[in-house]
């Protein structure tokens, strides 16, 4: 079974590039000067970002299913994103040097399997994971901050 990895689609988050930091504070948002690579993940891209790149910390609802599972978490944009990057049977490697939380979740957001894994060792769980008909796609964290990384779907 061959897989997609789908990054954010950072329309929804356009309107707030180029604000103040006070207007920024107003949506939950924060502005971060990238300091270290690896270690600021662009959920648009799919990659780390390079030192120096301004980055938004933004709020995301990363599972808007009307049940027990909604749930949101911070994460990191490029400031300046007009695209995500999907990639198609592999992990980038943004996800592959980190300890990553998969989560299958069904087409009415209820979670069915939720596994840990080392993202260089992650492909085999992700092909059986998807390979369950119950699950719909799966939602992948950085386990250790646990927030949302990407989404992998079924290609």
């Amino acid at each position: 079974m061959t897989y997609r990895v789908v990054g954010l689609d950072p329309t929804p988050y356009v309107h707030l590039y180029g604000l103040a930091d006070a207007e920024l504070a107003h949506h939950r948002a924060r502005r971060v000067i990238v300091e270290e690579a690896p270690g600021t993940p662009d959920r648009a891209s799919l990659r780390d970002l390079e030192p120096g790149a301004v980055a938004l910390l933004v709020h995301h609802v990363h599972q808007p299913a009307h049940t027990p599972f909604h749930a949101s978490h911070a994460i990191y944009l490029r400031e300046g994103a007009t695209a995500a990057r999907t990639v198609e049977a592999r992990l980038p490697l943004a996800l592959r040097r980190r300890l990553l939380s998969l989560r299958g979740f069904d087409r009415d957001g209820m979670l069915v399997e939720a596994d840990v894994v080392e993202g260089r060792q992650a492909d085999a769980l992700i092909v059986r994971m998807l390979g369950d008909a119950r699950i719909d796609a799966l939602h992948v964290h950085f386990a250790r901050p646990g927030c949302f990384a990407a989404r992998i779907e079924r290609a």
